[in-house]
């Protein structure tokens, strides 16, 4: 095949790259991969417009950055030819072997498979690549080098999608790059979403190290001179090497805005790191250091005693220096500094590749199968996956002792609770009580770093976790143990707690029939969950292995089906009112005096595309088009004759009622911001409320009344610039 000159000198790039790297690249390998990545590709135009080979042939650069091999750089230049071309995964098997193939299907999304919510199908894409990430740990690295490209190019997409996917980042790729240990891909990913979650305020610290960057540098250059006289004369046997660094602009941003520091009250902005040969070496260089500056009390670190889950390792100690100037002393080995930088990839990149039988990456992957095991079972529960990666990888994690040592590594806002269960599931299931240092504390106590916990059980036959445990345990693994425990031992209580949920949602949601028609219904909902009783669908409600707000929609169609396929219909009885509603609202195509009702479900308001569904006695209800509850096919429907077209009169002079779901930092003010920015937009407000979530931020639910679409999309751009929102969503609650 001949290419482009362009296309050739691009190639040519990417040998060069690899030549640098000394890794025995397989080039007629990594060659027909990219000839296959131009032409499956050509014509495809990204939405920057460039082409869209350039986008697998960026991702292949960073994959060789990282030190991966010839199958992870042939499979970063294939990874989305099976997901955006003609491509099948095997035709890339046949032509470029197994394990190639097996790279590219891990990274490539269901996109073929229909998915009820967004949610569900973002959990079953994560789920897929870490099934395969457990068989091969290049699946995530590609992955996250093409989330990296998306990021570096993401200013080409609208300010919604930015925004999405920049959440989606902070929320679930840069913590797994974390926990991969890749230091310079996680904090990149986290500094280009926020610098579209918070613009104002990452340019304003970004601003604040550009002004201090003169300084800085005079301020590390002094401190660096001196530490290299001081190691040179008091340990002239060891080979040293000195680097400063600056803290990310997120890591900054965390400080000031979650936990509410001042840019001066952060001490570790500016740090030194000492490189040496041996762990000897390191404690040292720590030894002299401590005599050289002030140590700050409590802020030292010993990650070599004690490694991160990340199996990071370092000593860290933050000490005041000659003008009264706090910070951050690194103290390292150099293979410490290789997996610190470049995590699970310097494997690659530094001993040739990973045996299966390497017990350091059994240990580092053992929390993918963890996070698999806690949401197996809960497959009407998709989000929660989602919500393990977001809560279980948090990448701030507390160190807790048990009384004979043995440390346990566990997220920020874990409780005793959670320390028992990451013990054992039988210390757990029988605790009655905990010390913290010695002392009784509540099964609500939270571990903070260094406490010695001790768990107090008991033998007593028939003890077990209270139903309570579940809103206090903060780790996914301690909710699913507790699940599992409940699913097993208290089955007939499940069976009972489970059929009154039930009754009571059925209730709420209207849905009533006669008893033998209610069995029936209610068994072919079980048989649809994959329950072969409905004592079984009652005993998972019980224990919380079934959510029934996300089955509810679907049972509510259902119903409605039998409603109206067993009842005759309705004669349908008009107001006098009607034609008012159709005049100054909204026109039906061939349809004239007909009630107007607004559905609830998605709230439409005068600018969106709408559609009308005939009800029986009820007029016609009027539905956003892409309402869930609109089938996107009307002719294949079950009733396409009761859908009719409908449009914005254009004269309507009602106001409507909308919510929003505003997400952002939790900080003082943040509800009196948005209250103040709707007041001086004369919006009247009906309601809001707010609640914590996890990482230092929180949700607030806003109802308020607006005239059109056009309005309500000016008010969400007012309150996307208030200071620390990171999205503004409309909702249909």
């Amino acid at each position: 095949m001949r290419l482009r000159e362009d296309y050739e000198a691009n190639y040519q790039s990417l040998i060069d790259l690899m030549e640098k790297q000394n890794a025995g690249y397989d080039a007629a390998l990594i060659r027909r991969a990219y000839e296959w990545c131009v032409t499956a590709h050509k014509g495809q135009r990204r939405s920057s417009h460039e082409e869209f080979y350039l986008h697998p042939y960026s991702v292949a650069k960073i994959i060789v950055q990282l030190g991966l091999d010839s199958e992870a750089v042939a499979a970063a230049l294939l990874h989305d030819v099976v997901e955006d071309t003609a491509v099948t995964i095997e035709q890339v098997e046949k032509d470029f072997g197994p394990g190639v193939a097996l790279l590219v299907d891990g990274v490539t999304k269901m996109g073929r498979i229909s998915f009820s919510t967004k949610e569900q199908q973002q959990s079953e894409n994560l789920r897929k690549m870490l099934i395969a990430m457990a068989q091969d740990i290049r699946v995530m690295i590609i992955k996250l080098a093409d989330r990296l490209h998306n990021m570096r190019t993401i200013d080409a997409m609208s300010a919604q999608k930015q925004r999405d996917k920049s959440l989606e980042t902070l929320e679930i790729y840069a913590p797994i790059a974390h926990r991969l240990g890749i230091r310079a891909m996680k904090e990149e990913l986290e500094d280009l979403a926020i610098a579209h979650l918070d613009p104002i305020a990452y340019h304003d610290i970004e601003q604040s190290l550009r002004l201090r960057k003169p300084y800085r540098e005079e301020i590390l250059h002094d401190i660096s001179g001196r530490i290299e006289e001081r190691l040179r004369r008091d340990l002239p046997g060891i080979d040293f090497h000195l680097e400063g660094r600056v803290k990310s602009i997120y890591g900054i941003y965390r400080k000031m805005y979650v936990q509410g520091k001042d840019f001066d009250e952060i001490y570790d902005i500016y740090a030194i790191r000492v490189i040496v040969d041996s762990v000897t070496d390191c404690y040292n260089v720590l030894g002299i250091m401590h005599d050289m500056f002030r140590p700050i009390p409590g802020r030292f670190k010993d990650y070599i005693s004690t490694p991160k889950p990340n199996l990071y390792q370092s000593l860290h100690t933050t000490v005041i220096g000659r003008d009264g100037i706090p910070f951050e002393i690194q103290i390292r080995t150099w293979e410490m500094h290789h997996t610190a930088e470049y995590g699970v990839a310097a494997h690659w990149k530094y001993k040739e590749g990973i045996h299966r039988s390497d017990q350091k990456m059994e240990e580092r992957l053992a929390w993918i199968r963890q996070i698999l095991e806690t949401s197996q079972n809960e497959s009407e529960n998709g989000p929660s996956l989602v919500q393990a990666i977001k809560t279980d990888l948090s990448q701030d994690d507390i160190f807790a002792v048990t009384p004979k040592g043995d440390v346990i590594n566990l997220p920020v806002g874990a409780t005793v609770i959670d320390f028992a269960f990451a013990i054992h599931s039988e210390v757990g299931i029988r605790m009655v009580g905990a010390k913290a240092d010695g002392r009784i504390v509540p099964l609500n106590h939270e571990i903070h770093t260094g406490e010695i916990i001790e768990i107090l059980t008991t033998n007593q036959p028939g003890h077990g976790p209270s139903r309570d445990w579940m809103n206090i345990a903060a780790t996914n693994q301690a909710k699913t143990k507790i699940r599992s425990w409940f699913k097993r031992e208290r089955r007939d209580e499940n069976i009972e707690a489970g059929k009154r949920e039930l009754e009571r949602e059925c209730k709420r949601n209207g849905i009533a029939l006669p008893e033998n028609e209610m069995l029936e219904f209610l068994q072919g909902v079980a048989h649809r969950q994959r329950f072969a009783t409905l004592d079984d669908f009652y005993a998972a409600i019980g224990y919380g292995g079934i959510l029934l707000f996300r089955i509810m929609p679907r049972m509510k169609e259902d119903y409605n089906k039998i409603v109206r396929t067993s009842r005759p219909p309705e004669p349908e009885i008009l107001p006098e009112s009607a034609h008012r509603h159709a005049s100054d609202g909204v026109i039906i195509d061939g349809i004239d005096d007909c009630l107007i009702k607004f559905s609830k479900c998605c709230a439409p308001l005068p600018g969106d595309e709408i559609i009308g569904f005939i009800t029986r006695g009820h007029g016609v209800s009027i539905h956003k088009r892409d309402c869930n509850n609109v089938p996107k096919n009307i002719l294949e429907s079950e009733e396409p004759e009761r859908w009719v077209q409908a449009h914005w009169s254009g004269n309507y002079q009602e106001n409507f009622t909308s919510t929003l779901q505003i997400t952002g930092i939790d900080r003082d003010g943040f509800l009196f911001d948005i209250t103040s920015t709707l007041y001086n937009l004369h919006v009247a407000l009906q309601g809001i409320n707010s609640r914590q979530i996890k990482s230092g931020n929180c949700v607030a639910l806003v109802t308020v009344r607006t005239e059109s679409l056009e309005h309500l999309n000016s008010i969400i751009t007012r309150l996307s610039k208030l200071h620390g929102v990171f999205s503004v969503e409309r909702t249909n609650q």
